[in-house]
């Protein structure tokens, strides 16, 4: 499938919040994640963000192939998806919440609090050639939805 097709075809629709598991005990709760159980992809990378100042802002980019869980493990942020024809944002604030994000959205990641741990769970590698880092790039890709 090329870059055309796969923006094409990705929505907001396809983006949801996933509660994962948990177990709460007197002395603490736990979450678990299973490939292709929980998430509908087997995570191939793992990265977090931290140390992030309150006005920063991430993200910033589209994927072509690379799909992604975001989870705030620690404190609050914000997540604006993009398809090219709508806009939707999520606040992630509860570690057992992830945000499923197919390819072909337009993401910016800000508002974080104090103390803020964003996890990110891929179903790729890091390659350069997935990312379109360029605004006017991404709108040319998913052009085929504004039609």
């Amino acid at each position: 499938m090329d870059k055309h097709e796969i923006f094409a075809k990705s929505t907001i629709e396809d983006c949801r919040i996933i509660e994962l598991m948990r177990n709460t005990h007197r002395n603490g709760a736990l979450s678990v994640i299973e490939n292709n159980e929980d998430i509908p992809f087997t995570t191939k990378r793992i990265y977090y963000l931290y140390d992030i100042p309150g006005d920063a802002e991430r993200g910033g980019h589209a994927h072509c192939d690379n799909q992604s869980l975001i989870i705030a493990v620690s404190g609050c942020f914000t997540v604006t998806l993009n398809d090219g024809k709508a806009t939707k944002s999520f606040i992630l604030n509860r570690p057992y919440k992830a945000l499923y994000v197919p390819a072909g959205l337009w993401r910016e990641i800000n508002e974080f609090s104090s103390g803020s741990v964003c996890l990110v769970l891929t179903s790729e590698i890091y390659s350069e050639d997935d990312y379109v880092r360029d605004y006017d790039e991404f709108l040319h890709l998913t052009e085929a939805k504004r039609k």
